[in-house]
């Protein structure tokens, strides 16, 4: 039989290994092209590996649990009912999976495969107050570090998670005898997180992996960043105008709706070109200005939870191909397709409280951002407006911006002048252009 393998595909450019969470196939299963074969996680994003080939399931190599590192052959799909025994040539796997093949990210090669199920240690990590890969959990029980002790090591990698080398450091200082410093994103500070007691007919609800995602990255930013959060009322009249005018033509002619949502990105786009200490980082008493303008958007989705798929490049797009990538984005996210180089690497994010009629919102920064802006619901107000003729009172279009920023590098005057910018591109929006 002629067998093709399936390898654990990249992920992006920092992420080494993924836990396989749940197989769709089992072993003898017949199979299509594109047909759904794995479901795996990452610390950033759950996707699916599809089949690149037509077969039947021939092998499976790891189990649910299982980290994988990438590149790793995962499972072997049988092309050939004729009884042929070799693999596919190389030149075939280079032609039929060439979206899957890849290489360990550079510097770090990749990591020993390690079952969670196989670890005779059981911690129960569904008390951590912190986020843990599946591969510092599996190195925990091995080594019989306790939960406790967990909580303690100090993270290196994104939003202050604890990676492989910092958890066997901790091992080799602790073999030494060596303390290590606690953990603390600012000196001098404690978070003590209240004991909670539950009372009788209290229901009890574990987050799923996602939504502790969320919290710890919630908990660490507000830890992080001093908030200030700034509003700007904005008259959305001729946009609103516009956009009805325009939406149908805009639909025949592109194949997609025109929503808020591009117009938004647009005008926040143009302003961090205005204003680029918006569009940074803050690493200690150093701060990185970006070049690149990549616009996450908040997205929610149908089980609750919330992600950030990013528009990358932002600035260099129309509005045509800003709706485009909005919907495609968002469509992809709801249905859980979207590939974890598409919820990094952003530069500022928009959430829209809008959608569910909220007239505005105190956002939470989206670290290591400076700044999120949030747009409320549009609502008719009367409002005054003048004329050359003197002051009248009229119905008006109106919407409440608010932007928090990041009061170690951003200044009120800084996010008042962006606010105001964002707010100015969008009431003098271009209503001569075709959608």
């Amino acid at each position: 039989m002629a067998l093709f393998e399936i390898i654990m595909p990249k992920l992006g450019e920092s992420i080494i290994e993924a836990t396989i969470t749940k197989w769709l196939v089992q072993e003898g299963d017949s199979i299509a092209e594109d047909d759904p074969l794995v479901e795996i996680a990452t610390d950033k994003v759950d996707s699916e590996i599809p089949s690149p080939v037509e077969g039947s399931v021939s092998k499976i190599h790891f189990k649910e649990g299982d980290v994988v590192p990438v590149g790793a052959v995962i499972a072997l799909v049988d092309m050939d009912d004729e009884g042929s025994s070799e693999t596919s040539s190389p030149a075939e796997k280079e032609t039929l999976n060439k979206d899957n093949q890849s290489e360990s990210s550079k510097g770090e090669a990749p990591t020993e495969m390690i079952s969670e199920k196989t670890s005779p240690n059981e911690i129960n990590f569904a008390e951590a107050t912190r986020f843990f890969s599946p591969l510092v959990k599996n190195i925990a029980k091995k080594e019989n570090i306790s939960l406790s002790e967990l909580n303690t090591i100090p993270g290196s990698g994104k939003d202050n998670r604890v990676t492989k080398k910092d958890i066997l450091q901790f091992i080799e200082d602790k073999k030494s005898g060596k303390t290590p410093a606690p953990i603390s994103s600012s000196p001098g500070i404690t978070i003590q997180t209240p004991k909670v007691t539950t009372g009788e007919g209290d229901e009890i609800i574990e987050m799923d992996r996602m939504r502790k995602l969320i919290a710890d990255h919630m908990v660490m930013s507000k830890h992080t960043s001093p908030h200030v959060t700034m509003f700007h009322e904005v008259d959305m009249t001729k946009i609103v105008v516009w956009r009805n005018k325009n939406k149908e033509t805009f639909q025949k002619r592109e194949g997609e709706k025109l929503t808020f949502t591009p117009i938004f990105i647009e005008a926040a786009a143009r302003a961090l070109r205005d204003f680029p200490l918006v569009n940074a980082s803050v690493d200690g008493y150093t701060v990185i200005k970006r070049k690149n303008v990549n616009i996450g958007m908040a997205t929610a989705l149908p089980n609750g939870n919330l992600i950030v798929p990013v528009i990358k490049n932002a600035d260099q797009k129309n509005l045509a191909g800003l709706a485009k990538n909005v919907n495609d984005l968002a469509n992809r996210a709801r249905g859980n397709k979207l590939n974890p180089d598409e919820i990094s690497g952003g530069t500022f994010t928009i959430t829209n409280f809008g959608q569910f009629g909220n007239l505005t919102g105190a956002p939470i920064i989206n670290q290591p951002q400076v700044a999120i802006l949030g747009v409320g619901t549009i609502i008719k107000k009367p409002a005054v407006i003048e004329t050359p003729d003197g002051d009248l009172i009229g119905i008006r279009e109106k919407m409440i911006l608010s932007l928090a920023f990041d009061h170690r590098i951003v200044d009120g005057a800084l996010g008042g002048m962006f606010l105001q910018k964002v707010a100015h591109y969008l009431e003098e929006f271009d209503t001569g252009r075709t959608a």
